[in-house]
């Protein structure tokens, strides 16, 4: 444990301590509160070392009036032994007291549940940052207007396309309609308003036009997530992007991000977008180069929780490999802290990576990206063919790769089947081998790891020279090979340049309006 931060018990108790004020009367700032401008869901160092979990997503139940082809949980009905109100209420203490800041409800449809808005309003009473996220269907104005007094903040609808695409993948006709409807009813009422976007084989045509719609219903948010093979995705496989379609996906994302902003649309891609491509400084630190990719947040930064009360460490993970308990045979507080499958993302290391990602640059840093992508996909974490620098990297030599089904999941939520990775030469292109890396010469990162078991994750700076990531203590860019530190003397002196410009010409403009 660092000397300088307290554990999280200790931090705990520490945080109930100031939050009400100083002994001047000062009103205090809470330790864990991100920075100024920043989401209650960006975790600070504290959070970090001191193992918060911040975000939990909580499917509340299983019902679900959709039919979608991609559901990974094969929504539908609600599960057998689902939590009654007094243990979901008191769960919702509990995780108050581990420091989570924000709760999104998810189903199946969060609103079938019967005491939906019990939640909403206790989560609230705790300080929780509390949104649904939602397919939309039937989502009526009685129900908005009970969770706005119940004081929900945020609403986030499922659209995954123009209305035909949208409508046959969610399995019900009138979908899209009614979540386009929801979006304009919930922004009506004061609520944040976003959009969620799974990216499969047809979608990237849409989205495009599909911007233009949610910017005119008034979404400020647009998540963007790629469909992953998992549950009812499995048995429609040719919904799935193959990885080397990301060549074109990634630049119009791109695109789409940069026209959003000018017109109020924040894009924030998901954990299975990525990873270390041209626009990484742009996907993660939305523009602050600071922040990039640090791994799977699994068990380290959330929680995903199953409507029956068990664990996992991300909402997505299949149940069968990474259930890490269930609040009704231990509390929440000694799962998140001592269940080895919930602890998986902490301790792991390049050594469980294999294939491609073994031998990666920034093997350890990125950690073969998404744990549910990778896993669902091939059956096994470590690999994952979803990656911009992968697919930019085997294009350079002329080779692609695509996923092809090879066995089919079982009947259950969060089921995987198994699907075989290809190689191949891009048609047309002339093609060289890959370069033999020595996966001995990955870098590796130590992590001091606090008493609470956490650790702050690796930090990397930006060759200005070609924009790529690379390791602190780099002299030479491993990618463009250029004087890192002279680069970066000449990046500042131009951005010192640009600022004195732009004072200047504002001193000129300021000096015009007076003498109007």
């Amino acid at each position: 444990m660092t000397d300088t931060l307290p554990s999280l018990h200790e931090a705990s108790l520490h945080e109930a301590s100031v939050r009400g004020a100083s002994a001047e009367g000062a009103p205090l700032r809470d330790p864990y509160a991100p920075p100024e401008g920043k989401s209650v869901r960006y975790r600070t160092d504290r959070d970090h070392v001191d193992l918060v979990p911040v975000h939990v997503v909580w499917e509340v139940t299983l019902a679900c009036n959709l039919k979608c082809q991609h559901c990974g949980s094969r929504a539908g009905r609600p599960r057998p032994d689902e939590l009654n109100t007094q243990e979901a209420l008191d769960l919702i203490d509990h995780l108050a007291a581990l420091g989570t800041r924000e709760i999104t409800l998810i189903g199946g449809e969060a609103y079938l549940r019967r005491d939906w808005i019990e939640l909403i309003r206790r989560s609230r009473q705790n300080g929780i940052r509390t949104a649904i996220q939602t397919g939309a269907r039937n989502l009526t104005d009685k129900r908005l207007d009970e969770a706005a007094e119940a004081g929900l903040q945020g609403v986030g609808v499922s659209i995954d396309g123009l209305p035909e695409l949208h409508d046959r993948v969610r399995g019900v006709p009138g979908s899209y309609d009614q979540a386009i409807s929801a979006l304009h009813r919930a922004k009506a009422r004061g609520l944040a308003v976003s959009v969620n976007t799974q990216i499969g084989a047809e979608t990237a045509q849409h989205l495009p036009e599909l911007m233009e719609r949610i910017i005119a219903a008034g979404a400020t948010h647009w998540q963007i997530q790629l469909t992953v093979a998992m549950g009812n995705a499995v048995d429609n496989p040719g919904l799935l992007l193959q990885p080397y379609q990301l060549l074109e996906v990634m630049p119009l994302l791109a695109r789409l991000y940069r026209e959003g902003l000018e017109r109020g649309l924040l894009m924030v891609v998901g954990n299975n977008v990525g990873y270390f491509g041209p626009y990484e400084r742009v996907w993660r630190g939305l523009g602050d180069d600071t922040d990039h990719w640090t791994g799977c947040a699994a068990g380290q930064g959330g929680i995903g929780i199953e409507a029956d009360g068990t664990i996992k460490g991300c909402p997505s993970l299949a149940t069968t490999l990474y259930a890490a308990g269930n609040v009704r045979e231990m509390s929440i507080e000694d799962i998140w802290r001592y269940s080895e499958k919930m602890a998986f993302g902490r301790v792991r290391d390049v050594e469980e990576l294999y294939g491609y990602c073994r031998t990666c640059y920034y093997a350890d840093v990125c950690r073969a990206g998404c744990t549910w992508t990778s896993e669902s996909l091939l059956g096994k974490r470590g690999d994952n063919p979803y990656c911009h620098h992968r697919v930019l990297d085997l294009a350079r030599h002329g080779w692609r790769e695509r996923v092809t089904k090879i066995k089919d999941a079982p009947p259950d939520s969060f089921a995987v089947g198994e699907f075989a990775l290809v190689r191949e030469p891009i048609p047309g292109a002339q093609t060289v081998p890959l370069p033999v890396r020595d996966p001995a010469a990955v870098h590796v990162h130590h992590r001091e790891r606090s008493e609470a078991g956490g650790a702050l994750p690796p930090r990397l700076t930006v060759c200005r020279s070609c924009d790529q990531y690379v390791w602190p203590h780099e002299t030479d860019c491993p990618h463009c090979a250029a004087d890192i530190a002279l680069v970066e003397r000449q990046h500042a002196e131009a951005a010192e340049r640009r600022r004195a410009l732009i004072e200047q010409a504002q001193r000129l403009l300021s000096g015009i309006r007076e003498g109007a």
